[in-house]
């Protein structure tokens, strides 16, 4: 499988659109006015403790208090303690963030810190070494367990590492300079904890054009190609320092033409900010994002198939499963998700779409974890959320429906309009009234509903008049008392 990375910069925003065998996999956007947080380490202020949900309020210097949950706190007694024991208010502590803030949430921190560099991940707190769980071949496992081990040793370090993907093949020298690293910047670090009061930022994680190097870069990715000659700059030298097996894949784009329009991925933004998704196939998928969960419905639309129900029916999940896969990745879509793929009365079709699913879910960089086909028909997943979805970064909530997803109806507000005029009327003694409404609303007053008006006219015995705003959402009127 062929990948590229592009790297669009401008001053406010940078965006990164990873491509597989020419299609946009994944796009992550930073903007300089909300950088992300996650992997920041601060030294924070207790501000609030609740004992009866184990958990701690911390003053980080944002807009909102972080949330840091009992479980997330270093623990060396080996027992389960409370709160109470572990934190107090006013207290100082150094704390990272796991997950950024997401809609009216806080940021949510740990003081279990990991630090990641190219080929590790530095964990200051812990005492033993591990191997990222991608890395299949048991002897490459081994090895790279011995190097660790001998390194924290000969160290003489109270910490633990885990060996990154990327680490797989990689000299043990260019582990041990990693590592070195690592150990130096925690170092660093703590010197600074030490030296300066909260509410302060001890450490901020890279920006997203070289975190996308460090993190994105693999065997089996072409070239990087970015669109900024001062980033590509600092590309070059981050590379040369820590990533010199690719240094030569990195590339200045010059061209006339924006990267992301080269690539085809501005029209893939728009297509993932719609609910609806086409299949290939004729079928679709229906996903709707809601706080406490993502919804996928599978529909056949204009597929027919060949043969006969079933056959169409498992094609049409098939090809679902990759498109969802996909989808997932490119609106970065979190938290719980339900997919409910049209119902397949056979068996071993059911197997092989959850199959399938996996097989394309295990490309994916953040955690996934699937359950079985449920009794209603239902695959229930999780996948964890660190940073908000696309529609998030990119869009707000909808000022006319307030996050509905519907407005009523002219006809609804016309009524509302007649129950409103009937509740004046009974109150206060007035000549006339006035009703400021949309001007659909209006046209309906004067056209469908011109005889239920006359008719409230006659009835409360006041003359009733009609003022069309333009600037008014369907839903919005006002009668007035002249």
């Amino acid at each position: 499988m062929s990948e590229e990375i592009l790297i669009n910069v401008t001053p406010p925003e940078t965006r990164v659109a990873v491509i597989e065998n020419g299609v946009v996999q994944e796009i992550i956007i930073e903007r300089a006015a909300r950088r992300g947080l996650v992997g920041n380490i601060y030294k924070g202020k207790v501000c609030r403790v609740l004992p009866g949900m184990q958990a701690a309020f911390v003053d980080i210097g944002l807009e909102r208090a972080a949330f840091l949950h009992a479980s997330d706190i270093h623990n060396t007694s080996g027992r389960e303690q409370p709160i109470t024991e572990l934190v107090h208010e006013g207290g100082e502590i150094v704390v990272q963030v796991v997950k950024d803030p997401l809609g009216s949430k806080g940021a949510r921190l740990t003081t279990n810190i990991s630090i990641p560099s190219r080929y590790m991940v530095f964990m200051p707190n812990m005492r033993s070494v591990g191997v990222s769980q991608k890395i299949e071949d048991e002897d490459e496992r081994v090895r790279l367990r011995e190097i660790l081990a001998r390194f924290a040793a000969e160290s003489e370090l109270p910490a633990g590492f885990i060996a990154r993907t990327a680490a797989e093949g990689i000299d043990e020298e260019a582990l041990r300079q990693d590592m070195l690293y690592l150990q130096r910047l925690w170092q660093s670090i703590k010197e600074k904890a030490r030296n300066v009061k909260a509410v302060e930022v001890l450490h901020e994680d890279l920006p997203l054009g070289l975190r996308a190097l460090r993190d994105l870069v693999g065997p089996e990715v072409e070239r990087v190609r970015i669109d900024s000659r001062s980033t590509f700059e600092k590309a070059r030298q981050f590379a040369h320092k820590f990533l010199p097996d690719a240094d030569t894949q990195i590339e200045y784009y010059p061209g006339e033409r924006p990267i992301f329009d080269l690539y085809g991925v501005e029209d893939e933004i728009q297509k993932a900010l719609r609910r609806t998704v086409e299949l290939k196939s004729g079928g679709h998928l229906v996903i709707d994002q809601t706080e406490a969960m993502t919804t996928i419905d599978v529909n056949t639309g204009a597929f027919v198939g060949h043969r006969n129900l079933e056959e169409t029916i498992f094609k049409t999940n098939l090809e679902a499963a990759q498109a969802i896969c996909r989808q997932l990745r490119l609106r970065n879509l979190g938290g719980i998700i339900i997919i409910d793929f049209i119902d397949m009365s056979d068996p071993d079709h059911r197997r092989q779409v959850i199959r399938a699913l996996e097989r394309c879910l295990a490309r994916d960089h953040a955690k996934t974890q699937i359950s079985e086909v449920s009794s209603l028909g239902l695959v229930e997943m999780t996948r964890k959320r660190t940073r908000e979805s696309l529609e998030h970064v990119l869009c707000e909530t909808c000022p006319t429906c307030r996050g509905r997803g519907s407005i009523k109806t002219a006809e609804t507000t016309c009524y509302e309009i007649f129950r409103e005029i009937l509740r004046e009327a009974r109150q206060f003694d007035v000549e006339q009234l006035l009703v400021l409404a949309a001007p659909d609303v209006i046209d309906r007053l004067l056209d469908e509903e011109s005889q239920h008006l006359a008719e409230l006219e006659q009835f409360i015995g006041k003359p009733i008049k009609l003022q069309a705003e333009a600037l008014y959402t369907q839903e919005q009127y006002d009668v007035v008392l002249v």
